[in-house]
């Protein structure tokens, strides 16, 4: 589609319906043959939408933002090999959600490997991480046998037999509830990461 095309098909107010779809596919040809204003036409028109469909998924704002920027970016990318086999807005919202997960499994995945290479560090009284207030809230979570556990492990520099020696139970149960208690702060982390709103 050559400019003078897709200038006249510029309207004044936004469409509905199948008119706002027909719309949505003429830009995305525009955009195909790299027709920038048609980008920034698509920009105007689901920006905030692809906005609010991140945070609603990320619960992140800045996650949100920067989703909609890269959502935007692979649709310009992308423009040429749409082929019309669904509406331009699931398409482009189909791109958003495969954002939106990549996104959130790098946050699970960052926090994760800190957990295990880095634990005894936010347990520092000089500390002040984000990752450290989650891992505080995580082990809120945690049964109280696991999170005193590791409590007296990573804050206090015990040795397993010395909290075994404190809570009364065998050296084994200690490393037991560790263990455990590690998993299921692997699990939550991730998730209270995700689901905070910054």
């Amino acid at each position: 589609m050559n400019s003078s095309n897709y200038r006249s098909q510029r309207v004044s107010t936004r469409p509905n319906g199948e008119a706002a779809n027909e719309r949505d596919r003429a830009l995305i040809c525009a955009i195909a043959a790299g027709n920038q204003a048609a980008l920034e036409e698509i920009y105007s028109r689901y920006s905030g939408r692809i906005m609010a469909f991140a945070l609603k998924r990320t619960g992140r704002r800045d996650l949100a933002e920067d989703l909609a920027c890269e959502t935007l970016t692979a649709v310009w990318r992308s423009a040429v090999r749409f082929r019309n086999a669904s509406k331009v807005s699931t398409w482009i919202f189909g791109i958003a959600h495969i954002l939106s997960m990549k996104a959130l499994r790098n946050v699970g995945s960052a926090v994760s490997s800190a957990i295990d290479s880095q634990i005894e560090a936010f347990y520092d009284p000089q500390s002040n991480t984000e990752v450290r207030e989650w891992l505080d809230a995580a082990l809120a979570l945690l049964p109280e046998e696991q999170r005193t556990a590791l409590e007296l492990s990573y804050r206090f520099g015990h040795t397993c037999q010395q909290i075994a020696d404190t809570l009364g139970c065998p050296c084994n149960t200690v490393k037991t509830r560790m263990f455990h208690g590690r998993r299921k702060l692997r699990e939550l982390l991730p998730k209270l990461a995700a689901g905070r709103d910054s």
